[in-house]
């Protein structure tokens, strides 16, 4: 699948498209074309400028109107761009379209995540995951591959009875490579059930121990505080996606052990394929017993992917397990003063980092906690809080151990 990979060595030039819609307004399309070029950065290459265009729904033929592609053609010519990424997934009809009219690279959002899956991807578990996303998202484009050949048939004298025999190369060929990729796409399902069975066993071996997930928006900060409460070296970094594989470690705070997992970042518009690929690393979330949501504090759209999370938890049968709201970078968080006479109702740029506080707290009572994993601060007060939370899931599965913990707590307030 090396077709696919951007690779982190080259620096291209690209230029972002989005579409302002009914059900997307300006505010949210320039948040994510903020979020598609942090993933462009990510795969090693260099916006140059966005594109947008108010549409009530996406071109069902090149997604943009015409005049607009025409504009971003004119532009990418006269700038010697080599690639256009567009945020949403495209159709096979709109790729073909598209790169007929542009003549340069296309991606969408889909393909440039997988793309940076692909470069992040370590492990062979991890590396058979992203591949098999890879064949679901480029078996219904398929077609496009083969136009040229499609044409050269049409002019080979096969006629209209379609005799056998007589069909152009570009059919044989597309035939042949769908039962290639169909043929490996099941190979590689098959790795896919014994990864599963052997991280079953894994789980089931590790015994009775609480176990806990580390799940949130991607560059939230979960590696690094990974690292902090299990003193590991959990691969982490300011960019997207930095874990993919997920990393168990055993941690314990005031004598009381318990699992803590590391989990593959979500984010908005996350592949439908990718998700079901890492079904055996998301497995982890969904075995848990308490879930740590971190949550980048510091994000002014932060409230937005702690609903994308949530969704993305109830779609992979992860949700409604008891779960503690960690609000991280605190250290990161700022806000726009207002001017003494400006008498307009408050925004949320507004908010102090206080009133934030006491608006979560309030909602939330005990299940949530604000830190800074980079510089410590109140991480003390979070571990008691975890402790608190393990301690009582344990007690309610072994509840001949509640006595234990009474004499253990009694001895530590002495």
């Amino acid at each position: 699948m090396k077709e696919f990979v951007i690779s982190e060595a080259q620096t291209e030039t690209a230029v972002l498209v989005a579409l302002i819609t009914q059900t997307q307004d300006e505010r949210k399309t320039y948040e994510y074309l903020d979020e598609l070029a942090f993933l462009a950065e990510t795969a090693g290459v260099e916006v140059v400028r966005n594109f947008t265009q108010r549409l009530d729904t996406p071109n069902s033929v090149t997604f943009v109107g015409k005049g607009k592609l025409q504009e971003i053609s004119e532009y990418v010519a006269e700038n010697e761009i080599g690639m256009v990424i567009f945020d949403d997934e495209l159709s096979a009809k709109q790729l073909r379209n598209i790169e007929n009219e542009l003549k340069v690279k296309i991606l969408d959002r889909t393909s440039l995540i997988l793309d940076i899956f692909a470069m992040r991807a370590q492990t062979a578990n991890a590396k058979t995951q992203v591949e098999l996303a890879q064949y679901k998202y480029m078996l219904p484009r398929l077609t496009r591959l083969w136009t040229h050949l499609e044409r050269q048939s049409g002019s080979s004298g096969g006629g209209k009875g379609g005799s056998v025999g007589l069909r152009g190369p570009g059919e044989t060929q597309l035939e042949m490579d769908k039962r290639i990729i169909l043929g490996r796409m099941a190979l590689l399902k098959e790795q896919l059930k014994e990864i599963d069975k052997q991280k079953a066993t894994q789980r089931k071996n590790r015994g009775r121990l609480i176990r806990v997930a580390l799940v949130g928006y991607t560059n939230v900060g979960k590696s690094t505080l990974m690292n902090l409460m299990a003193k590991s070296e959990v691969f982490a970094e300011n960019k997207l996606f930095a874990t993919l594989d997920t990393t168990v470690r055993k941690v314990i705070i005031n004598n009381l052990p318990f699992l803590l997992s590391d989990t593959v970042g979500f984010i908005r518009k996350l592949p439908t394929d990718l998700v079901d690929s890492f079904k055996s690393t998301l497995d982890e979330v969904r075995e848990a017993d308490l879930l740590l949501h971190v949550v980048d504090i510091s994000h002014p759209g932060f409230e937005e992917q702690i609903e994308v999370v949530d969704k993305t938890l109830t779609e992979i049968g992860g949700g409604g397990k008891p779960c503690i709201i960690i609000f991280n970078k605190i250290d990161a968080y700022t806000h726009v003063e207002k001017a003494e006479d400006d008498l307009t109702p408050k925004t949320k740029e507004n908010r102090t980092l206080d009133e934030l506080m006491n608006t979560w707290m309030a909602k939330l009572s005990d299940n949530c906690i604000f830190i800074s994993a980079r510089e410590k601060e109140n991480v003390d007060v979070m571990k008691e809080l975890l402790y608190n939370k393990v301690k009582e899931l344990h007690v309610q599965r072994f509840p001949y151990n509640d006595f234990l913990y009474q004499i253990y707590d009694e001895d530590m307030n002495e």
